[in-house]
């Protein structure tokens, strides 16, 4: 068996006996779902060869977004944690970058559905903070450059693709998203080499269940969004 198929490519951001936080890389379904649409490769399969036991998924992350996954290794670990995130005592902060230079706060409470067949809608509330703003050699209505901006998301309740679909409520739409994005901002990236879609479970922050300690995990930019970085001139400690 290869190292990726027993997920000893997967990078650990923290671990003991109790959990783990997962370094997941875009472009990897995190488990099988009516959303897979025929992929047969998923990351809790490959953890479960990594640690060669049991793993109880926390949380979710969409295909294409990368970094902080929690995970259990026991089912009343999971219940606790599973309860710790319901009561939002979680710090949950992404990286996005968008289309457009948005204002330098932005509390949006926009409530949401809860994705295909559940039309209820529920109340959302994410917290945006623009860390950094750049420019891009491509004409845009009118103009001959396309701005882009570097943003801090931190999402305070959990809805279906939450940042996505509040960043295309806001017309600041996250680039590389193919479902709730902008095709022509997504193509001006990929012909500078940047196919993924840019958003990133930077951090993830919560009490363990059994210790009560601060757990901190930080997760790495990869190949894709440092190449994003790059263009623009951005320091990658920004966060």
């Amino acid at each position: 068996m290869s190292d990726s198929e027993s997920g000893n490519d997967i990078g650990v951001l923290y671990q003991d006996v109790d959990l783990a936080v997962i370094d997941k890389p875009a472009g990897l379904m995190v488990h099988d779902s009516k959303l897979a649409r025929g992929e047969t490769e998923f990351l809790a399969d490959r953890l479960r060869e990594r640690f060669g036991k049991p793993i109880f998924l926390i949380h979710r992350l969409d295909r294409g977004t990368s970094g902080c996954l929690l995970v259990a290794f026991d089912r009343d670990i999971a219940s606790a944690l599973g309860r710790t995130f319901m009561s939002r005592e979680v710090e949950k902060d992404y990286l996005a970058i968008c289309r457009g230079w948005p204002e330098p706060h932005i509390d949006l409470d926009y409530p949401l559905d809860g994705g295909p067949g559940k039309p209820e809608k529920k109340p959302a509330l994410t917290r945006f903070t623009c860390l950094a703003t750049g420019e891009l050699a491509m004409p845009s209505a009118g103009f001959d450059t396309s701005r882009y901006a570097l943003l801090r998301c931190r999402p305070e309740t959990g809805r279906f693709r939450q940042i996505r679909r509040h960043l295309k409520h806001l017309s600041h739409h996250l680039i590389g998203d193919s479902s709730h994005g902008d095709g022509r901002h997504n193509r001006n990236f990929r012909m500078h080499g940047v196919h993924r879609m840019l958003l990133h479970a930077v951090r993830l922050s919560f009490l363990h269940p059994v210790s009560g300690a601060r757990i901190d995990a930080i997760a790495p930019l990869d190949a894709e969004l440092r190449r994003a970085f790059a263009l623009f001139g951005w320091d990658e400690s920004l966060r």
